[in-house]
């Protein structure tokens, strides 16, 4: 599944996320989702959310539970 719907996305669900700082590299970051940002349904670039470590950044995939 892919980050960019909201109703794909779940407190306390696995994601790998693309920071901010990060976006031209592409480098990803897994870990799980601790607050959902995105107040939006959808977004062309990913939903933003925050990890339970912190890192906030958009979902770029939902890693399989």
């Amino acid at each position: 599944m892919d980050g960019k719907s909201r109703a794909n996305i779940t407190i306390g669900i696995s994601v790998k996320i693309v920071q901010k700082q990060d976006q031209r590299t592409g480098q990803l970051t897994e870990g799980v989702v601790s607050a959902i940002l995105t107040k939006s349904s959808n977004h062309p670039h990913g939903i933003k959310v925050r990890l339970e470590t912190g890192e906030v950044g958009r979902v770029q995939q939902v890693v399989a539970t």
